[in-house]
Protein backbone atom coordinates (compact mmCIF):
# COMPACT_ATOMS: atom_id res chain seq x y z
CA UNK A 1 0.00 0.00 0.00
CA UNK A 2 1.43 2.97 -0.80
CA UNK A 3 2.35 5.41 1.81
CA UNK A 4 0.26 8.63 2.65
CA UNK A 5 0.56 12.08 2.38
CA UNK A 6 1.84 12.82 5.47
CA UNK A 7 3.82 9.85 5.27
CA UNK A 8 5.68 11.30 2.15
CA UNK A 9 6.21 14.63 3.70
CA UNK A 10 8.23 13.00 6.97
CA UNK A 11 9.95 10.92 3.98
CA UNK A 12 10.70 13.45 2.07
CA UNK A 13 14.77 13.99 2.04
CA UNK A 14 14.25 17.49 1.53
CA UNK A 15 12.89 17.93 4.84
CA UNK A 16 16.29 17.59 6.68
CA UNK A 17 18.00 20.36 4.66
CA UNK A 18 14.13 22.39 5.27
CA UNK A 19 14.65 22.02 8.96
CA UNK A 20 18.22 23.16 9.01
CA UNK A 21 17.45 26.33 6.82
CA UNK A 22 14.39 27.23 9.33
CA UNK A 23 16.63 26.92 12.32
CA UNK A 24 19.25 29.11 10.51
CA UNK A 25 16.59 31.54 9.35
CA UNK A 26 14.50 32.17 12.58
CA UNK A 27 17.67 32.10 14.52
CA UNK A 28 18.53 35.08 12.18
CA UNK A 29 15.10 36.92 11.54
CA UNK A 30 13.36 36.39 15.06
CA UNK A 31 15.16 37.65 17.88
CA UNK A 32 15.63 41.00 16.54
CA UNK A 33 11.60 41.61 16.47
CA UNK A 34 11.18 40.29 20.10
CA UNK A 35 13.79 41.94 21.53
CA UNK A 36 12.40 45.25 20.19
CA UNK A 37 9.09 44.43 21.28
CA UNK A 38 10.63 43.70 24.44
CA UNK A 39 12.98 46.69 24.35
CA UNK A 40 10.07 49.03 23.93
CA UNK A 41 7.36 46.98 27.41
CA UNK A 42 10.68 47.01 29.59
CA UNK A 43 10.81 49.03 32.60
CA UNK A 44 14.90 49.67 33.67
CA UNK A 45 16.34 51.46 36.77
CA UNK A 46 18.95 54.17 36.34
CA UNK A 47 21.52 51.31 35.96
CA UNK A 48 20.01 50.14 32.50
CA UNK A 49 18.97 46.72 34.79
CA UNK A 50 15.29 45.35 33.95
CA UNK A 51 12.67 45.84 36.37
CA UNK A 52 9.74 44.51 35.01
CA UNK A 53 7.06 45.55 32.30
CA UNK A 54 6.03 49.04 31.72
CA UNK A 55 3.66 50.98 28.84
CA UNK A 56 5.73 54.08 29.72
CA UNK A 57 8.14 54.28 26.42
CA UNK A 58 4.68 54.20 24.56
CA UNK A 59 3.30 57.08 26.94
CA UNK A 60 6.28 58.98 26.69
CA UNK A 61 5.89 58.74 22.44
CA UNK A 62 2.28 59.91 22.56
CA UNK A 63 2.80 63.01 24.97
CA UNK A 64 5.95 63.89 23.25
CA UNK A 65 5.92 67.57 22.17
CA UNK A 66 6.64 67.00 18.57
CA UNK A 67 5.80 63.25 18.48
CA UNK A 68 2.50 64.10 16.25
CA UNK A 69 4.75 66.76 13.67
CA UNK A 70 7.57 63.99 13.24
CA UNK A 71 4.65 61.70 12.20
CA UNK A 72 2.79 64.20 10.02
CA UNK A 73 6.61 65.00 8.76
CA UNK A 74 6.93 61.43 7.65
CA UNK A 75 3.74 61.20 5.66
CA UNK A 76 4.39 64.64 3.94
CA UNK A 77 7.92 63.57 3.38
CA UNK A 78 6.81 60.02 1.75
CA UNK A 79 4.15 61.21 -0.28
CA UNK A 80 5.87 64.21 -1.93
CA UNK A 81 9.03 61.93 -2.71
CA UNK A 82 6.78 59.29 -3.79
CA UNK A 83 4.24 61.33 -6.28
CA UNK A 84 7.35 63.31 -7.57
CA UNK A 85 9.55 59.79 -8.34
CA UNK A 86 6.49 58.48 -9.90
CA UNK A 87 6.07 61.33 -12.33
CA UNK A 88 9.71 61.98 -12.86
CA UNK A 89 10.53 57.70 -13.42
CA UNK A 90 6.98 56.96 -14.62
CA UNK A 91 7.36 59.46 -18.04
CA UNK A 92 11.24 58.58 -18.46
CA UNK A 93 9.52 54.92 -18.15
CA UNK A 94 6.83 55.23 -21.00
CA UNK A 95 8.71 57.72 -23.40
CA UNK A 96 11.75 54.65 -23.51
CA UNK A 97 9.82 51.44 -23.39
CA UNK A 98 6.45 52.35 -25.30
CA UNK A 99 7.84 55.26 -28.01
CA UNK A 100 10.09 56.10 -30.57
CA UNK A 101 11.75 59.16 -29.09
CA UNK A 102 15.68 59.43 -29.73
CA UNK A 103 18.56 59.34 -27.28
CA UNK A 104 16.84 56.24 -24.67
CA UNK A 105 20.57 55.36 -24.10
CA UNK A 106 20.96 58.00 -21.65
CA UNK A 107 18.23 57.17 -19.43
CA UNK A 108 20.04 53.40 -18.96
CA UNK A 109 23.02 55.19 -18.57
CA UNK A 110 21.81 57.19 -15.95
CA UNK A 111 19.99 54.45 -14.17
CA UNK A 112 23.19 52.06 -14.36
CA UNK A 113 25.27 55.04 -12.86
CA UNK A 114 22.81 56.20 -9.88
CA UNK A 115 23.16 52.41 -9.07
CA UNK A 116 26.35 52.78 -8.55
CA UNK A 117 26.64 55.87 -6.46
CA UNK A 118 25.59 56.03 -2.56
CA UNK A 119 22.55 57.92 -1.78
CA UNK A 120 24.49 59.87 0.23
CA UNK A 121 26.33 61.55 -2.09
CA UNK A 122 23.45 62.35 -3.90
CA UNK A 123 22.34 64.12 -0.93
CA UNK A 124 25.28 65.53 -0.50
CA UNK A 125 26.04 66.98 -4.15
CA UNK A 126 22.38 68.08 -4.17
CA UNK A 127 22.86 70.44 -1.05
CA UNK A 128 26.07 71.86 -2.65
CA UNK A 129 23.52 72.51 -5.93
CA UNK A 130 21.03 73.66 -4.41
CA UNK A 131 22.60 75.27 -1.08
CA UNK A 132 23.53 78.93 -0.44
CA UNK A 133 26.74 78.74 -2.30
CA UNK A 134 25.56 76.56 -5.66
CA UNK A 135 24.34 77.65 -8.91
CA UNK A 136 21.22 77.98 -8.33
CA UNK A 137 21.17 80.57 -5.72
CA UNK A 138 24.84 82.44 -7.19
CA UNK A 139 22.42 83.26 -10.61
CA UNK A 140 19.43 84.04 -8.73
CA UNK A 141 21.52 86.82 -6.67
CA UNK A 142 23.90 87.42 -10.01
CA UNK A 143 20.45 88.88 -11.68
CA UNK A 144 20.23 91.55 -8.94
CA UNK A 145 17.66 88.89 -6.36
CA UNK A 146 18.71 89.11 -2.53
CA UNK A 147 19.52 86.19 -0.28
CA UNK A 148 18.94 82.80 -1.38
CA UNK A 149 16.06 81.86 -3.95
CA UNK A 150 16.19 77.71 -2.95
CA UNK A 151 16.21 76.83 1.30
CA UNK A 152 17.23 73.65 0.60
CA UNK A 153 17.38 72.52 4.07
CA UNK A 154 13.59 72.58 4.26
CA UNK A 155 10.76 70.03 3.63
CA UNK A 156 10.16 70.75 -0.37
CA UNK A 157 14.02 70.15 -0.01
CA UNK A 158 13.93 67.00 1.24
CA UNK A 159 11.11 65.93 -0.98
CA UNK A 160 12.71 67.15 -3.88
CA UNK A 161 16.34 65.34 -3.18
CA UNK A 162 13.99 61.83 -2.12
CA UNK A 163 11.86 61.70 -5.40
CA UNK A 164 15.30 62.59 -7.77
CA UNK A 165 16.72 59.68 -5.58
CA UNK A 166 13.71 57.27 -6.39
CA UNK A 167 13.22 58.06 -9.58
CA UNK A 168 15.97 55.86 -11.04
CA UNK A 169 14.08 52.46 -9.71
CA UNK A 170 10.99 53.84 -10.46
CA UNK A 171 12.27 53.72 -14.24
CA UNK A 172 13.44 50.19 -13.91
CA UNK A 173 10.41 48.72 -12.47
CA UNK A 174 7.60 50.45 -14.28
CA UNK A 175 9.47 50.10 -17.35
CA UNK A 176 9.14 46.38 -17.40
CA UNK A 177 5.54 47.17 -17.25
CA UNK A 178 5.34 49.30 -20.08
CA UNK A 179 7.55 47.28 -21.90
CA UNK A 180 5.31 43.85 -21.69
CA UNK A 181 2.30 45.99 -22.54
CA UNK A 182 0.17 44.74 -25.61
CA UNK A 183 0.57 48.07 -28.45
CA UNK A 184 -3.03 46.77 -29.67
CA UNK A 185 -5.06 48.62 -27.58
CA UNK A 186 -2.70 52.22 -28.00
CA UNK A 187 -2.87 51.71 -31.57
CA UNK A 188 -6.95 51.43 -31.47
CA UNK A 189 -7.20 54.57 -29.77
CA UNK A 190 -4.88 56.72 -31.86
CA UNK A 191 -6.97 55.28 -35.13
CA UNK A 192 -9.73 56.21 -33.71
CA UNK A 193 -8.68 60.14 -33.58
CA UNK A 194 -7.58 59.88 -29.73
CA UNK A 195 -4.39 62.87 -29.09
CA UNK A 196 -1.27 61.09 -27.43
CA UNK A 197 -1.80 62.34 -24.14
CA UNK A 198 -5.48 60.90 -24.49
CA UNK A 199 -4.20 57.96 -25.22
CA UNK A 200 -1.48 57.98 -22.71
CA UNK A 201 -4.26 58.68 -19.86
CA UNK A 202 -6.74 56.85 -21.60
CA UNK A 203 -5.14 53.54 -22.13
CA UNK A 204 -1.44 53.11 -20.85
CA UNK A 205 -1.77 54.60 -17.53
CA UNK A 206 -5.34 52.57 -16.63
CA UNK A 207 -3.57 49.55 -18.04
CA UNK A 208 -0.69 50.05 -15.75
CA UNK A 209 -2.22 51.17 -12.85
CA UNK A 210 -2.35 48.30 -10.85
CA UNK A 211 1.47 48.42 -11.25
CA UNK A 212 1.55 51.91 -10.78
CA UNK A 213 0.02 51.64 -7.35
CA UNK A 214 1.47 49.06 -5.95
CA UNK A 215 4.57 50.22 -6.71
CA UNK A 216 3.96 53.96 -5.41
CA UNK A 217 3.00 52.09 -2.17
CA UNK A 218 6.30 50.35 -2.36
CA UNK A 219 8.04 53.75 -2.96
CA UNK A 220 6.02 55.11 0.27
CA UNK A 221 7.24 52.40 2.84
CA UNK A 222 10.79 52.62 1.43
CA UNK A 223 10.70 56.50 1.86
CA UNK A 224 9.21 55.84 5.54
CA UNK A 225 11.93 54.13 5.91
CA UNK A 226 14.77 56.22 4.01
CA UNK A 227 17.62 57.94 6.67
CA UNK A 228 19.98 60.04 4.16
CA UNK A 229 17.60 62.69 3.41
CA UNK A 230 15.95 63.09 6.42
CA UNK A 231 19.60 62.97 8.34
CA UNK A 232 21.49 65.44 5.84
CA UNK A 233 18.73 67.89 5.25
CA UNK A 234 16.32 67.40 7.68
CA UNK A 235 17.90 67.51 11.36
CA UNK A 236 19.94 70.31 10.93
CA UNK A 237 17.11 72.71 10.16
CA UNK A 238 14.95 70.44 12.84
CA UNK A 239 13.07 68.74 10.42
CA UNK A 240 12.58 65.40 12.55
CA UNK A 241 10.66 62.10 10.88
CA UNK A 242 10.49 58.96 12.15
CA UNK A 243 13.83 57.39 10.99
CA UNK A 244 16.07 60.63 12.55
CA UNK A 245 13.78 60.60 15.71
CA UNK A 246 15.07 56.85 16.06
CA UNK A 247 18.37 57.80 15.34
CA UNK A 248 18.26 60.95 17.71
CA UNK A 249 17.34 58.63 20.83
CA UNK A 250 20.03 56.42 20.17
CA UNK A 251 22.78 59.25 20.01
CA UNK A 252 21.91 61.41 23.08
CA UNK A 253 23.64 60.63 26.24
CA UNK A 254 22.66 58.29 27.61
CA UNK A 255 21.09 56.64 24.62
CA UNK A 256 17.17 55.99 25.74
CA UNK A 257 17.13 52.15 24.09
CA UNK A 258 13.53 51.93 25.64
CA UNK A 259 12.13 55.22 23.73
CA UNK A 260 13.94 54.66 20.75
CA UNK A 261 12.43 50.63 20.58
CA UNK A 262 8.96 52.08 21.71
CA UNK A 263 9.64 54.27 18.08
CA UNK A 264 10.89 51.25 16.46
CA UNK A 265 8.17 48.75 17.24
CA UNK A 266 5.46 51.83 15.91
CA UNK A 267 7.31 52.08 12.35
CA UNK A 268 7.00 48.25 12.38
CA UNK A 269 3.49 48.64 12.82
CA UNK A 270 2.86 50.77 10.29
CA UNK A 271 5.10 49.31 7.67
CA UNK A 272 3.66 45.87 8.31
CA UNK A 273 -0.10 47.67 7.72
CA UNK A 274 1.55 49.20 4.38
CA UNK A 275 3.27 45.73 3.14
CA UNK A 276 -0.44 43.92 3.47
CA UNK A 277 -2.02 46.29 1.26
CA UNK A 278 0.99 46.19 -1.23
CA UNK A 279 0.43 42.45 -1.60
CA UNK A 280 -3.00 43.10 -2.27
CA UNK A 281 -2.72 45.73 -4.97
CA UNK A 282 0.21 43.24 -6.59
CA UNK A 283 -2.00 40.58 -6.39
CA UNK A 284 -4.61 42.35 -8.57
CA UNK A 285 -2.47 43.03 -11.32
CA UNK A 286 -3.50 39.82 -13.33
CA UNK A 287 -7.04 41.62 -14.11
CA UNK A 288 -5.42 44.11 -16.13
CA UNK A 289 -3.13 41.47 -18.31
CA UNK A 290 -3.08 42.97 -21.82
CA UNK A 291 -0.68 40.40 -23.29
CA UNK A 292 -2.36 36.81 -24.47
CA UNK A 293 -1.11 34.18 -27.00
CA UNK A 294 -2.27 35.76 -30.03
CA UNK A 295 0.06 37.04 -31.54
CA UNK A 296 1.47 39.41 -29.48
CA UNK A 297 4.65 42.04 -30.52
CA UNK A 298 5.21 44.78 -28.87
CA UNK A 299 5.72 48.06 -30.97
CA UNK A 300 6.78 51.22 -30.25
CA UNK A 301 3.93 54.32 -30.29
CA UNK A 302 5.24 56.49 -32.90
CA UNK A 303 5.45 60.30 -31.20
CA UNK A 304 5.25 61.95 -34.81
CA UNK A 305 6.69 65.66 -34.60
CA UNK A 306 6.53 65.34 -30.52
CA UNK A 307 9.33 62.88 -31.17
CA UNK A 308 12.60 65.37 -30.39
CA UNK A 309 10.28 67.11 -27.35
CA UNK A 310 10.19 63.56 -25.59
CA UNK A 311 13.97 63.19 -26.51
CA UNK A 312 14.66 66.81 -24.77
CA UNK A 313 13.04 65.07 -21.85
CA UNK A 314 15.13 62.04 -21.22
CA UNK A 315 18.23 64.50 -21.88
CA UNK A 316 17.10 66.48 -19.07
CA UNK A 317 16.77 63.57 -16.84
CA UNK A 318 19.91 62.43 -17.84
CA UNK A 319 21.26 65.97 -16.99
CA UNK A 320 19.59 66.68 -13.55
CA UNK A 321 19.53 62.80 -12.25
CA UNK A 322 23.44 62.54 -13.06
CA UNK A 323 24.91 65.31 -14.86
CA UNK A 324 24.83 67.96 -12.22
CA UNK A 325 25.12 65.70 -9.41
CA UNK A 326 28.49 64.14 -10.48
CA UNK A 327 29.41 67.67 -11.61
CA UNK A 328 28.87 68.98 -8.36
CA UNK A 329 30.89 66.12 -6.37
CA UNK A 330 34.01 66.69 -9.08
CA UNK A 331 34.06 70.36 -8.64
CA UNK A 332 34.02 69.62 -4.92
CA UNK A 333 37.10 67.08 -4.80
CA UNK A 334 38.77 69.31 -6.40
CA UNK A 335 38.61 72.31 -4.00
CA UNK A 336 40.39 73.26 -0.57
CA UNK A 337 37.56 74.23 0.61
CA UNK A 338 33.57 74.20 0.03
CA UNK A 339 33.26 77.34 -2.63
CA UNK A 340 30.47 77.76 -5.54
CA UNK A 341 31.36 78.02 -9.52
CA UNK A 342 33.27 81.03 -9.61
CA UNK A 343 36.73 81.61 -11.79
CA UNK A 344 38.49 82.11 -8.76
CA UNK A 345 37.58 78.26 -7.78
CA UNK A 346 39.18 77.09 -11.46
CA UNK A 347 42.35 79.18 -10.66
CA UNK A 348 42.59 77.22 -7.32
CA UNK A 349 41.57 73.74 -9.01
CA UNK A 350 43.66 70.86 -6.87
CA UNK A 351 44.25 67.24 -7.09
CA UNK A 352 45.08 67.51 -3.05
CA UNK A 353 42.18 65.49 -1.41
CA UNK A 354 42.59 62.61 -4.23
CA UNK A 355 46.07 62.44 -3.13
CA UNK A 356 44.91 62.56 0.59
CA UNK A 357 42.44 59.67 -0.64
CA UNK A 358 45.00 57.88 -2.11
CA UNK A 359 48.25 58.19 0.36
CA UNK A 360 45.49 58.09 3.83
CA UNK A 361 45.96 53.94 4.44
CA UNK A 362 42.64 54.02 6.47
CA UNK A 363 40.33 54.87 3.35
CA UNK A 364 42.21 51.80 1.61
CA UNK A 365 41.01 50.24 5.06
CA UNK A 366 37.68 51.19 4.79
CA UNK A 367 37.40 49.83 1.06
CA UNK A 368 38.29 46.82 2.24
CA UNK A 369 35.74 46.41 5.33
CA UNK A 370 32.77 47.22 3.10
CA UNK A 371 33.72 45.07 0.20
CA UNK A 372 34.12 42.24 2.41
CA UNK A 373 30.94 42.83 4.73
CA UNK A 374 29.29 43.32 1.71
CA UNK A 375 30.57 39.85 -0.14
CA UNK A 376 30.30 37.65 2.92
CA UNK A 377 26.31 39.23 3.53
CA UNK A 378 25.79 38.48 0.00
CA UNK A 379 27.52 34.87 -0.05
CA UNK A 380 25.46 34.27 3.01
CA UNK A 381 22.30 35.21 1.44
CA UNK A 382 22.38 33.56 -1.51
CA UNK A 383 23.80 30.01 -0.40
CA UNK A 384 20.73 30.01 2.43
CA UNK A 385 18.25 31.38 -0.21
CA UNK A 386 19.16 28.48 -2.82
CA UNK A 387 18.02 25.72 -0.66
CA UNK A 388 15.12 28.27 0.75
CA UNK A 389 13.58 29.14 -2.38
CA UNK A 390 13.98 25.94 -4.51
CA UNK A 391 12.38 24.09 -1.48
CA UNK A 392 9.83 27.02 -1.20
CA UNK A 393 9.33 27.03 -4.97
CA UNK A 394 8.72 23.25 -5.21
CA UNK A 395 6.60 23.72 -2.29
CA UNK A 396 8.52 20.59 -0.63
CA UNK A 397 8.37 20.26 3.14
CA UNK A 398 8.36 23.50 5.36
CA UNK A 399 8.25 25.64 1.97
CA UNK A 400 5.97 27.80 2.93
CA UNK A 401 7.32 28.87 6.59
CA UNK A 402 11.25 29.00 4.71
CA UNK A 403 9.78 31.68 2.68
CA UNK A 404 7.74 33.44 4.98
CA UNK A 405 10.81 33.71 7.58
CA UNK A 406 13.20 34.96 4.78
CA UNK A 407 10.51 37.73 3.74
CA UNK A 408 9.95 39.19 7.57
CA UNK A 409 12.62 41.85 7.09
CA UNK A 410 10.57 43.34 5.05
CA UNK A 411 8.81 45.18 7.90
CA UNK A 412 12.20 46.54 9.04
CA UNK A 413 13.37 50.14 8.57
CA UNK A 414 16.97 50.53 8.00
CA UNK A 415 17.17 52.51 11.82
CA UNK A 416 14.90 49.89 13.03
CA UNK A 417 16.80 46.86 12.49
CA UNK A 418 19.97 48.48 13.71
CA UNK A 419 18.33 49.19 16.83
CA UNK A 420 16.94 46.06 17.16
CA UNK A 421 19.95 44.04 15.77
CA UNK A 422 21.72 46.56 18.86
CA UNK A 423 19.71 45.12 21.39
CA UNK A 424 20.04 41.25 20.66
CA UNK A 425 23.85 41.25 20.63
CA UNK A 426 23.94 43.94 23.43
CA UNK A 427 22.39 40.79 25.51
CA UNK A 428 24.14 37.67 23.52
CA UNK A 429 27.40 36.46 24.98
CA UNK A 430 28.88 36.71 21.77
CA UNK A 431 31.84 39.15 21.50
CA UNK A 432 30.80 40.65 18.20
CA UNK A 433 29.38 44.41 19.13
CA UNK A 434 31.24 46.64 17.48
CA UNK A 435 32.72 44.46 15.11
CA UNK A 436 32.19 44.22 11.40
CA UNK A 437 30.71 40.82 12.38
CA UNK A 438 27.29 42.78 13.66
CA UNK A 439 27.54 44.91 10.47
CA UNK A 440 27.32 41.99 8.04
CA UNK A 441 24.67 39.74 10.20
CA UNK A 442 22.75 42.70 9.68
CA UNK A 443 22.94 42.76 6.46
CA UNK A 444 22.27 39.63 6.12
CA UNK A 445 18.90 39.90 7.64
CA UNK A 446 18.31 43.16 6.25
CA UNK A 447 18.55 41.85 2.56
CA UNK A 448 17.63 38.12 2.85
CA UNK A 449 14.09 38.93 1.00
CA UNK A 450 15.74 39.84 -1.89
CA UNK A 451 17.83 37.12 -2.38
CA UNK A 452 14.98 34.68 -1.60
CA UNK A 453 13.05 36.72 -4.01
CA UNK A 454 15.58 36.48 -7.06
CA UNK A 455 16.01 32.49 -6.18
CA UNK A 456 12.30 31.82 -5.90
CA UNK A 457 11.78 33.54 -9.25
CA UNK A 458 14.51 31.65 -11.14
CA UNK A 459 12.97 28.45 -9.76
CA UNK A 460 9.58 29.38 -10.89
CA UNK A 461 11.49 29.58 -14.74
CA UNK A 462 12.37 26.03 -14.68
CA UNK A 463 9.77 23.11 -15.67
CA UNK A 464 10.67 20.18 -12.80
CA UNK A 465 11.11 17.70 -15.76
CA UNK A 466 14.48 17.60 -15.25
CA UNK A 467 14.93 17.17 -11.42
CA UNK A 468 12.06 14.25 -11.94
CA UNK A 469 14.02 12.51 -14.79
CA UNK A 470 17.19 12.62 -12.32
CA UNK A 471 15.22 11.08 -9.47
CA UNK A 472 13.96 8.48 -11.74
CA UNK A 473 17.54 7.62 -12.97
CA UNK A 474 18.48 7.29 -9.44
CA UNK A 475 19.78 10.64 -8.58
CA UNK A 476 19.71 11.82 -4.94
CA UNK A 477 18.14 15.32 -4.26
CA UNK A 478 21.39 16.83 -3.39
CA UNK A 479 22.50 15.85 -6.73
CA UNK A 480 19.82 16.84 -8.07
CA UNK A 481 20.25 20.42 -6.70
CA UNK A 482 24.15 20.21 -7.23
CA UNK A 483 24.17 19.04 -10.73
CA UNK A 484 20.79 20.24 -12.50
CA UNK A 485 18.63 23.01 -10.64
CA UNK A 486 22.66 24.81 -9.38
CA UNK A 487 24.04 24.98 -12.87
CA UNK A 488 20.41 26.90 -14.03
CA UNK A 489 19.94 29.08 -11.12
CA UNK A 490 23.13 30.81 -11.50
CA UNK A 491 22.79 33.61 -13.84
CA UNK A 492 19.46 34.31 -11.13
CA UNK A 493 21.95 34.09 -8.16
CA UNK A 494 24.39 35.54 -9.55
CA UNK A 495 22.07 38.60 -10.23
CA UNK A 496 20.95 38.57 -6.91
CA UNK A 497 24.50 38.53 -5.65
CA UNK A 498 25.38 41.54 -7.49
CA UNK A 499 22.04 43.36 -6.80
CA UNK A 500 22.71 42.62 -2.62
CA UNK A 501 26.69 43.59 -2.95
CA UNK A 502 25.49 46.90 -4.85
CA UNK A 503 22.85 47.99 -2.10
CA UNK A 504 24.65 46.34 0.76
CA UNK A 505 27.60 48.94 -0.15
CA UNK A 506 25.03 51.95 0.02
CA UNK A 507 23.41 51.05 3.45
CA UNK A 508 23.85 53.93 5.81
CA UNK A 509 20.99 53.70 8.46
CA UNK A 510 22.27 49.97 9.37
CA UNK A 511 25.65 50.76 9.47
CA UNK A 512 25.79 54.21 11.52
CA UNK A 513 24.23 53.15 14.05
CA UNK A 514 26.55 49.35 14.63
CA UNK A 515 29.55 50.84 13.59
CA UNK A 516 32.67 51.34 15.74
CA UNK A 517 36.01 53.89 15.64
CA UNK A 518 37.42 50.37 14.61
CA UNK A 519 35.02 48.77 12.23
CA UNK A 520 33.41 51.07 9.91
CA UNK A 521 32.36 51.07 6.41
CA UNK A 522 32.72 53.76 3.41
CA UNK A 523 28.69 55.10 4.09
CA UNK A 524 29.62 55.51 7.56
CA UNK A 525 32.68 57.20 6.90
CA UNK A 526 31.27 59.68 4.02
CA UNK A 527 28.41 60.25 6.71
CA UNK A 528 31.58 61.41 9.39
CA UNK A 529 33.16 63.23 6.62
CA UNK A 530 30.36 65.63 5.91
CA UNK A 531 29.27 65.94 9.61
CA UNK A 532 32.47 67.18 10.29
CA UNK A 533 33.03 69.58 7.30
CA UNK A 534 35.28 67.58 5.15
CA UNK A 535 33.64 68.04 2.09
CA UNK A 536 36.48 68.00 0.06
CA UNK A 537 37.64 64.43 0.94
CA UNK A 538 34.52 63.41 1.02
CA UNK A 539 33.87 63.74 -2.68
CA UNK A 540 36.93 62.53 -3.80
CA UNK A 541 36.86 59.50 -2.04
CA UNK A 542 32.92 59.20 -2.72
CA UNK A 543 33.79 59.86 -6.89
CA UNK A 544 36.39 56.95 -6.64
CA UNK A 545 33.81 54.97 -4.24
CA UNK A 546 31.18 55.35 -7.23
CA UNK A 547 33.48 54.34 -10.13
CA UNK A 548 34.50 50.89 -8.59
CA UNK A 549 30.33 50.10 -7.77
CA UNK A 550 29.40 51.73 -11.55
CA UNK A 551 31.62 48.81 -12.77
CA UNK A 552 29.54 46.35 -10.42
CA UNK A 553 26.32 47.92 -11.82
CA UNK A 554 27.33 47.48 -15.10
CA UNK A 555 27.52 43.81 -13.86
CA UNK A 556 24.77 43.38 -12.74
CA UNK A 557 22.79 44.70 -15.40
CA UNK A 558 24.56 42.51 -18.16
CA UNK A 559 23.78 39.84 -15.52
CA UNK A 560 20.25 40.41 -15.22
CA UNK A 561 19.35 40.68 -19.04
CA UNK A 562 21.37 37.12 -19.42
CA UNK A 563 19.18 35.42 -16.14
CA UNK A 564 15.97 37.07 -17.99
CA UNK A 565 15.41 38.60 -14.23
CA UNK A 566 14.29 42.66 -13.31
CA UNK A 567 15.71 44.67 -10.14
CA UNK A 568 13.80 42.28 -8.25
CA UNK A 569 13.98 39.08 -9.72
CA UNK A 570 10.84 39.35 -11.54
Amino acid sequence: MPPSSAARRWLDPRLATSVLVGVILAALMLPPLVMLVQGSLAATNDAGQATGWTLRHFTDLVTAHRAGQTLWNSIVFSAGSTLLSLLVGGVLAWLVERTNAPLRVLAWLATIISLGTPYILHVVAWLFLLGPVGPFNDLYRALGGSGNLIHVQSMAGMVLIEGFLWSPLVFLLLGSTFRAANADMEEAARTSGASVLQTVWRISIRLAMPAILALALFVFIRAIGAFEVPALVGIPSRIYVLTTAVYDSMTTMPPDLGYASAFAVVMVVIVSVLLHFYSRLSSSAEKYHSVTGKGYRPRPFDLGAWRWAAGALIVLNFVVVLVLPLVALLWMSLQAFPRGFSLAGLRALSLDNYRAVVTAPNYFDLAINSLGVAAGAASVIMLLAAFAGWIAGRRGPGGRTLDQLAMLSLVFPGIVLGVAVMEVYLRVPLPIYGTLWIIGIAYVIRFMPFGMRYVYAGVLQLHNELEEAAGVSGAGYLTILRRIVAPLLTPAMVAGWLFIFLIANKELAIAVLLASPGAQVAAVAVFDLWVNGQGGELAAFGLLWTVLMTAVAFLFFAQSRRGGTDIYGN
